[in-house]
């Protein structure tokens, strides 16, 4: 279903009262360029913390077991948050859910400043739950951006991380290195206040197109950010829970893979902490040429449905080729298609689950979409250190193949099927 669509399902007071302030296409436009910077800024944040808390944990005597214990936690708390954060937004709109997010962000990053004890490290994930910027941003985008133009416009917040995560991770380890992870914390905590003030500023009340009121006790019935129901009852859109499947099945094996390439770059490849820096770089400069310049023209040109084919296809390549890669150039070569399928995955699945429901639940669903990156993270260290110390990196690719085929042939088959209904 279209998100231009009258049809609307739990929608909020808010977007029917500012539907009028986005209404303008140079305001959209302008709403969307600072969501663009917020992200950025979200991501850099992210990666400067990654420079931080390693290093930390060694200092507060965590082994690999309790980092891997320390890094579950998060997945978990943010599974389990994703879904309510959407909810959230869908009801009190953009400015609060960003509001709420870079406020999580900064409590985040003044407790990684006081912990000196190992249990503080785990309390200083508690945040995390709240932490969903990019999602936030995602729910802005698509709300402010044509159906028809959509998934280019979410592709753009893939340039954003990938301009984040390069200079999040250069200026993290200068700063820890010059100044000490205390310095490094608090000067990520200043960053967050700083997009706070960007959000408080620039993004408006809601930016949900105006919609039909709807019955009042209905609505006040149903507004609340902990009904499960109103939740899950987006499974039952047309579509929705054959594309999310797919999303979930087909993005397991390469999400367990990129959950265990830190251990993969040090263990296997035996590369130095500098060296990681200037692949992780690479990966970023790699991700912002395909999402700021190659999906607008893919989009343009090619169906939803046929990108959705190609990525898929090409991630199954990708998985062959890594069974057999035994260098670093082995793996420079891969990431340029990895990163390609990932990229053209992530953003047409997002934008295909966006469109199926209505404008009033585009959050919650993109909360739903967040939340797979969570479960990737949390179940993906049990299960790529299982299949890596008894099967070696191999396993990874050649699980990735045989997953991607069969979901190719699924789709293909699905694909065909409709296009002969529709020609009867």
């Amino acid at each position: 279903m279209s998100l231009k669509s009258g049809t609307t399902v739990g929608s909020s007071k808010a977007s029917v009262s500012s539907g009028e302030d986005v209404a303008d296409p140079h305001t959209r436009t302008k709403i969307i360029y600072i969501v663009y910077l917020i992200a950025a800024l979200d991501i850099t944040w992210m990666f400067l913390q990654f420079s931080v808390t390693p290093y930390l944990a060694k200092k507060l005597g965590f082994d690999t077991l309790w980092f891997g214990y320390l890094q579950t936690m998060v997945g978990v708390t943010q599974l389990l948050g994703g879904p309510l954060f959407g909810r959230f937004a869908d009801l009190f709109g953009a400015r609060a859910a960003l509001s709420l997010a870079c406020a999580a962000n900064i409590v985040f990053f003044l407790l990684l400043a006081i912990a000196n004890h190992p249990v503080m490290l785990f309390i200083h994930k508690l945040p995390t739950v709240f932490m969903h910027v990019l999602p936030a941003s995602q729910m802005v985008v698509a709300d402010l951006s044509e159906p028809g133009r959509r998934a280019d416009a979410l592709a753009k917040l893939g340039l954003c991380f990938g301009i984040g995560m390069i200079a999040g991770s250069t200026m993290g380890g200068h700063l820890n290195t010059r100044y000490g992870e205390t310095f490094a914390a608090c000067f990520g905590a200043a960053g967050c206040a700083f997009s706070l003030l960007l959000v408080l500023k620039f993004i408006p009340t809601s930016t949900k197109t105006q919609t039909p009121k709807t019955n009042t006790d209905s609505e006040s019935k149903n507004k609340s950010v902990f009904n499960v129901g109103e939740i899950t009852r987006l499974m039952k859109f047309p579509g929705v829970t054959p594309t999310f499947l797919v999303k979930i099945i087909a993005g397991l094996p390469s999400g367990i893979f990129q959950v265990m390439f830190t251990i993969i770059a040090l263990d296997f490849f035996k590369l130095q902490p500098q060296e990681n820096g200037y692949l992780m770089a690479y990966f970023g400069i790699v991700q912002m040429v395909v999402q700021g310049g190659v999906m607008g023209r893919l989009t343009a040109r090619y169906s939803e449905s046929s990108l959705l084919l190609l990525s898929i296809s090409i991630s199954s390549l990708v998985g062959l080729a890594q069974a057999y890669m035994q260098t670093v150039l082995h793996l420079c070569v891969i990431v340029i298609p990895m990163m390609f399928s990932l990229s053209v995955f992530n953003v047409i699945t997002d934008s295909m689950l966006t469109k199926s429901v209505p404008s009033s639940d585009t959050g919650t669903m993109l909360g739903m979409c967040a939340s797979v990156q969570s479960l990737l993270r949390t179940v993906g260290p049990t299960a790529g250190g299982f299949l890596y110390v008894n099967y070696g990196i191999s396993s990874f690719g050649l699980i990735q193949f045989v997953v991607n085929i069969a979901v190719f042939v699924y789709l293909l088959q699905r694909q065909l099927g409709k296009t002969a209904e529709k020609k009867d």
